[in-house]
């Protein structure tokens, strides 16, 4: 394990720190949008169905690199307004990963049996109370496992962020191997491991609530 240098874990583990803050910020972040977008793709008016169509193939269509330089780099310049770096990256990875998350929470609620939507409606039922009461608990336990795919793809999608100069584990594992590149294979030995590590932490503990979920509804 000698190879693996321990030495370059007090500044990697630094980093890790922001990836993870970065992370469950994001994953917030990417929900709502996700459940805002996915939603209003369902409205029975037009023009919201249309803008939330046009939101979600923009940040489908596009590449998180761009946006996260184009919110960064080009937005401030256009609205005379400096973001942080670490502002700019939730914006860039709640957009992107929550127009991947509508498309999970549409087609679930879509999966809701029609039979039961249909009486909830004929016991009167508002519009609201069938989405909270029928619709919504039902469609959780389908979105559970695609939200858990999208916060992984999240987690790994996060080290981009390096390239807006915001230290997270993968920058700080960049600027390890500026001081001294022949140590490359041990910086990213261990930045395989740090993202294993987390991905599969979130791998678990998205389980644990699929698992606490169906026990409830049992």
């Amino acid at each position: 394990m000698d190879w693996l240098s321990l030495d370059l874990l007090p500044p990697l583990l630094k980093g890790l720190k922001i990836t993870l803050l970065l992370t469950v910020i994001s994953i917030v972040v990417a929900f709502c949008f996700a459940l805002l977008a996915g939603l209003g793709r369902l409205s029975r008016f037009a023009i919201v169905r249309a803008i939330m169509s046009t939101y979600v193939e923009i940040f489908r269509g596009t590449s998180l690199l761009i946006q996260l330089f184009w919110i960064y780099f080009a937005l401030p310049m256009l609205l005379d307004v400096r973001l942080s770096a670490m502002t700019a990256a939730v914006i860039a990875l709640g957009l992107n990963y929550g127009a991947y998350g509508s498309e999970v929470v549409r087609s679930s609620i879509l999966a809701v049996p029609k039979g039961q939507i249909e009486a909830s409606t004929a016991l009167n039922m508002t519009p609201y109370q069938r989405m909270r009461r029928v619709i919504f608990p039902q469609a959780w336990v389908m979105m559970l496992p695609g939200f858990g795919n999208l916060q992984i793809e999240l987690l790994k999608g996060t080290s981009l962020v390096y390239l807006i100069t915001l230290a997270d584990v993968t920058y700080q594992g960049m600027t390890l191997r500026s001081f001294d590149i022949s140590r490359t294979p041990a910086i990213l030995a261990w930045l395989l491991i740090l993202y294993f590590i987390a991905s599969y932490t979130l791998t678990l503990i998205v389980r644990l609530s699929e698992r606490k979920v169906v026990k409830g509804r049992g």
